[in-house]
């Protein structure tokens, strides 16, 4: 998509994570396709581990395919094209009807939900004091000024 192109310079397998690490599995239309089982397959050992993974829009699909999503509360893009998509797929009564959930040290988010997944993201990695979170989400979504001086206040 947009045409940019990520080229590793490590191997899945050289890539340790640590429980400090988050693993972000972004968006696109290809995540059912073979080439990504062994990203998901660490996203899900990850998680086993208590490693922070957040996947957002097509991502979702990719962890509902290898069954990470069946028993934890998740959302995604749609929960029909994800059943769909994913004939194997049993987490419908985890799904959310939300931008963006958090389920312990799994994030997931719509693909039209950037802001949210963001901030869920930081939340779950808790860099920030929530006041300066809420601000700082809250100057984001409105663009209003006042949200502005909150956050600067919430970092003095």
């Amino acid at each position: 998509m947009g045409g940019l192109k990520i080229q590793p310079i490590i191997s899945i397998d050289e890539c340790i994570l640590k429980n400090t690490d988050v693993l972000i599995l972004p968006g696109g239309n290809t995540w059912v396709e073979a080439l990504h089982e062994p990203i998901l397959e660490k996203a899900s050992k990850s998680l086993k581990e208590g490693i922070v993974v957040a996947a957002i829009c097509g991502a979702t699909v990719g962890l509902a395919k290898m069954g990470v999503l069946d028993s934890r509360r998740h959302t995604g893009n749609n929960l029909e094209y994800l059943k769909m998509v994913c004939p194997n797929y049993i987490g419908e009564k985890y799904y959310e009807m939300e931008p963006a959930v958090t389920d312990g040290n799994l994030v997931t988010a719509s693909g039209i939900a950037p802001l949210e997944f963001a901030m869920h993201v930081l939340k779950v990695l808790d860099v920030f004091a929530p006041e300066t979170l809420h601000s700082w989400f809250n100057l984001y979504q409105t663009h209003e000024q006042k949200y502005f001086f909150e956050l600067m206040n919430s970092i003095k």
